[in-house]
């Protein structure tokens, strides 16, 4: 049996504070009656497959996830994206927001719309549905209805067995994976290892193979970024698997045109990525990978059609608008690029344009803290500085609520070179640049700090040979690279120049304990 939901301490997201699962149900009419029935009913709904029993930890708030499912709901209407799986979630949604008239409208139209799409086969996909209907009854203190939809539940099971007590149903195992994969990104290995279970039972379905591909495609872009690799990855051949099936797929052609880049095999990504907008045009995930695609592939003009047509269609959506104005950006660092022969009315323009889109983008979602911090950078090329400074200060005050690391990452890096280029302060742009490097994710921005930190320290050493915290500056860069022999060289170095600095020594002392470690295995 699978642990009950924790419970959500945040007030946020549309209808205030997210419900507890874990509560009793609420008094409807008069005083309930928790009787040895009532007991019983709890002990049968915890044995049910669905969104109340899977312990769901959320990456976000409430009212972004809405917004998201709405948009899948909108704009997946085929069996193999998972519309129906998705009613249900918004359903748990907007329990945990108290909107349990709405949460039950919405698990109604999960059975219809699984009924119509599947027909005969429509009852092992119920499963899900059913089970949080039985809980929402339940905690509407409807006992009598709870009872009924458990034992439909359990009909369904006797009538379609998994032969084995720990195994589930494949469209059980679906239902998860697109829900693990919708709510958190820390739950990505669960959503690949859920479609994988339903792909050894039902090996050529159209649904659970897209819903592989998907997820494996992020989990490499998330964790791998698009790597030139010599052979094609997992989640490259499983999306060549999934469009042999269903090769109209706009969204998995896309997320294909992108992975190809990776082995310069761009003729064949742009025909997918043309094919991918002539099948589904207004699709946001085909408008936001395909910009994506064009952008990377530095057709910026293209990019920003394929995205302000997103807009005009009325999608307001602020991840559209940020994209709008990464494209800007890249054409005002093209012309800067000229050197003496840009223009700077043109560079001004970029800027401009940038600007504009991320405070539409900010204005959508005031919590989008990466828009705020590009802005930032924006606001100080301009020379409003104090402007840059209280927008990166704002972005520093939310950094306890971001579950999202990388972001966090992102944030430093922009802090330091806010100091680094603009106020031109050493002490804290090496400040900034440090915390973004002890952040343990090691993309881009990661690698910014690191070479910003070295830029500083070699300068400083350029100028000062005998300068022992431009050492320790490098002694800590090259322990975050990995390289702990050439660290303890940079802070027995350090030492030489501060002899009796407690920070050098530690640092050492730990190094020298490692590399002994690593000698003797």
């Amino acid at each position: 049996m699978t642990g009950l939901p924790q419970r959500q301490q945040v007030d946020e997201g549309r209808g205030g504070r997210r419900r507890d699962p874990r509560q009793p149900p609420v008094r409807v009419s008069g005083e309930l009656n928790f009787s040895e029935d009532s007991s019983a009913l709890l002990s049968r709904l915890q044995q049910l497959q669905c969104h109340f029993t899977w312990d769901l930890k959320l990456d976000v708030d409430l009212e972004t996830l809405s917004t998201r499912l709405q948009i899948d709901i909108d704009f997946h209407r085929s069996q193999c994206e998972g519309e129906s799986c998705t009613y249900s979630l918004l359903a748990y949604v907007r329990y945990l927001q108290d909107q349990r008239e709405e949460a039950l409208s919405l698990l109604n139209q999960s059975e219809k719309t699984i009924r119509e799409s599947y027909g005969d086969e429509s009852e092992k996909r119920l499963i899900v549905t059913y089970g949080d209907m039985a809980w929402l009854k339940y905690h509407d203190g409807d006992f009598a209805q709870s009872q009924s939809y458990c034992q439909r539940v359990e009909d369904i099971l006797v009538k379609y067995p998994t032969g084995s007590s720990g195994s589930l149903l494949p469209e059980v195992y679906g239902a998860q994976a697109w829900t693990y994969f919708k709510v958190s990104w820390s739950s990505l290995s669960k959503a690949i290892d859920c479609f994988h279970k339903a792909l050894e039972v039902q090996r050529h379905d159209t649904e659970w193979n897209a819903g592989y591909a998907i997820t494996l495609f992020c989990r490499e872009q998330w964790f791998l970024g698009n790597k030139q690799e010599d052979e094609e990855s997992q989640a490259t051949k499983q999306l060549r698997f999934a469009l042999e099936i269903n090769p109209n797929n706009a969204v998995l052609q896309c997320m294909l045109a992108l992975k190809l880049t990776a082995y310069k095999k761009y003729e064949e990504a742009d025909g997918l990525v043309k094919k991918a907008l002539e099948n589904d045009p207004d699709n946001p995930h085909v408008i936001r990978h395909s910009g994506n695609y064009l952008h990377n592939r530095n057709r910026l003009d293209e990019a920003i059609d394929v995205l302000k047509r997103g807009l005009r269609r009325g999608d307001q959506l602020p991840s559209f608008t940020c994209q709008l104005a990464m494209c800007y950006k890249q054409k005002k660092i093209a012309e800067q690029r000229r050197g003496p022969f840009s223009n700077r009315e043109e560079v001004r323009k970029w800027r401009r344009c940038c600007i504009s889109h991320l405070e539409d983008a900010v204005e959508m979602k005031p919590s989008f803290v990466r828009a705020w911090a590009e802005l930032a950078l924006l606001y100080a090329e301009e020379g409003d500085l104090s402007r840059a400074e209280e927008t990166l200060k704002h972005c520093l005050e939310k950094l306890p609520e971001l579950k999202e690391k990388r972001v966090c990452q992102t944030i430093h890096q922009y802090y330091g070179d806010f100091h680094h280029y603009h106020t031109k302060n050493e002490a804290q742009a090496i400040a900034h640049y440090t915390k973004g490097l002890l952040i343990p994710l090691k993309k881009y921005e990661w690698r910014q700090c690191a070479q910003k930190l070295k830029q500083i320290a070699k300068r400083r050493r350029s100028r000062n040979p005998g300068d022992g915290e431009a050492l320790a500056l490098l002694g800590q860069v090259a322990r975050a690279e990995g390289d702990s022999k050439e660290a303890a060289a940079f802070y027995e170095e350090a030492l030489t120049y501060d002899k009796d600095n407690e920070e050098y020594l530690s640092a050492l002392c730990e190094l020298r304990l490692e590399l002994q470690g690593s000698s003797s295995d």
